[in-house]
């Protein structure tokens, strides 16, 4: 068993290019899966596994009542891998080929209404019990302006930075890159922190080989994606908000900012990264519903008075 995952985890990094973070991922959801089959009459190899075995896992995950897309991404994981044995000559057959889902309607993408990105706007420039309000402040704007997601944005260099021509330089998922612009707020926000915050977050970097990442943490280090989660929720905390926040929600808000004021879809969907269409089609349901909404609240005869 550890032989064919470690060939998989080399094929995953060196050949088709994914992130140590998501090789990682794929090999959580396999071993996950021979966890499970090893609680439960046992596991010998994987050749052995029947499709009677991945019916009763995925029943298993329903009854855990997770959530659909994390239904889809396990057995999306464990599909590639069998195909990657079956390929390879390891396996006959691919237990995971044919498995349906049940129908759920999917979920929209939770984005931030306009009041609520304001609010967080007005915390992240306080400058009051607020040291690091520069590098906040230009996290806040840069995610917001660009939709990246906050892996790309926790391994941005310095040198993907084009503060003049208002470009970022983003290396994106199966290292594929794209230029995002951005706005002049985004703009001034980046250089106050880079000119006046980033050099003495630096200066506490006791490191002899010093790190090269634009958003960098209290101690002089890279900011990881775990720590731009942790700032923004301390943000949202400040403001009279309530609920969770996460760095996804912003790259949600700058798509439907962009489809709701106008763009095309296949420019949103350069922006953003996205290899196929379909991914950014979602978000034209939640452009649809925020006109549903105000032609409902606004629209004198929507309703009638008794309804």
């Amino acid at each position: 068993m550890e032989k064919e995952l470690a060939q998989y985890q080399s094929y995953l990094n060196a050949e088709r290019g994914y992130s140590s973070l998501t090789v990682e991922a794929y090999s959580k959801d396999i071993q996950a899966f021979v966890d499970y089959l090893k609680d439960n009459g046992g596991f010998t190899r994987f050749q052995s596994v029947q499709p009677l075995d991945v019916r009763v896992y995925l029943a298993s995950l329903y009854d855990e009542v997770l959530a659909r897309t994390t239904i889809a991404r396990k057995v999306s994981s464990l599909k590639n891998f069998y195909a990657y044995l079956v390929k390879e000559g390891l396996a006959q057959d691919n237990p995971f080929e044919g498995v349906a889902l049940r129908k759920h309607q999917a979920h929209l993408p939770e984005f931030l209404y306009d009041n609520e990105l304001q609010a967080l706007f007005k915390v992240a420039y306080d400058k009051k019990d607020h040291p690091q309000y520069r590098r906040d402040a230009a996290l806040l704007e840069f995610l917001f302006a660009t939709g990246v997601r906050v892996s790309e944005l926790s391994g941005m260099h310095l040198d993907q930075l084009d503060l003049n021509n208002q470009l970022v330089l983003v290396h994106g998922k199966g290292n594929k890159d794209r230029y995002v612009p951005f706005g002049s707020y985004a703009k001034k926000a980046l250089q106050d922190y880079l000119e006046n915050d980033r050099p003495e977050l630096l200066a506490k970097n006791k490191k002899s080989d010093k790190p090269e990442e634009v958003f960098l943490n209290t101690h002089g280090g890279a900011l990881t994606s775990a720590g731009v989660t942790y700032i923004l929720q301390q943000l949202m905390n400040k403001t009279s908000l309530t609920g969770k926040i996460h760095p996804h929600m912003l790259r949600h808000t700058f798509a439907t900012a962009l489809l709701n004021r106008g763009a095309d879809m296949r420019t949103v969907q350069e922006l953003l990264g996205h290899a196929n269409l379909s991914t950014t089609q979602i978000y034209t349901h939640v452009s649809k519903a925020t006109l549903q909404s105000s032609y409902q609240n606004y629209f004198p005869r929507a309703k009638r008075e008794n309804e």
